[in-house]
């Protein structure tokens, strides 16, 4: 079982930076592909970022390329999301999610954290 917990919301003016954090509660933590996604006030769940166990490889949804970067700190068993240049339509329900390398379901889910961004 993995436990993922985020933090670093908040209400935030467009054009402002917030960084996420997701700590995971696993000794399987190099074994885990890590993955942000959001969950629109439209209900809709999106892709935003994946790392591989390694954080050298990472991959971003076309919204968000150039604006967020993800990395993980294996020694902490963390993963960190830092959003720039934030935009209204960044607004969301942001969630950790983890999956075991190789695999096409993403298994694991944090709790969520709420990320408003204002005009």
């Amino acid at each position: 079982q993995v436990r993922l917990a985020e933090t670093g919301g908040g209400s935030v003016q467009a054009g402002d930076s917030l960084r996420l954090s997701c700590a995971a509660s696993t000794r399987a933590f190099l074994l885990l592909t890590m993955g942000w996604f959001r969950r629109t006030p439209e209900n809709e769940r999106e892709f935003v970022a994946a790392i591989d166990p390694s954080g050298k490889n990472t991959h971003y949804a076309d919204s968000v390329k150039g604006r967020f970067t993800f990395s993980r700190d294996n020694a902490k068993n963390s993963v960190y999301l830092q959003m720039n240049s934030l935009k209204p339509e960044d607004t969301a329900v942001y969630y950790c999610a983890a999956k075991v390398r190789g695999d096409v379901d993403w298994q694991y889910w944090g709790q969520g954290s709420q990320v408003t961004v204002s005009s």
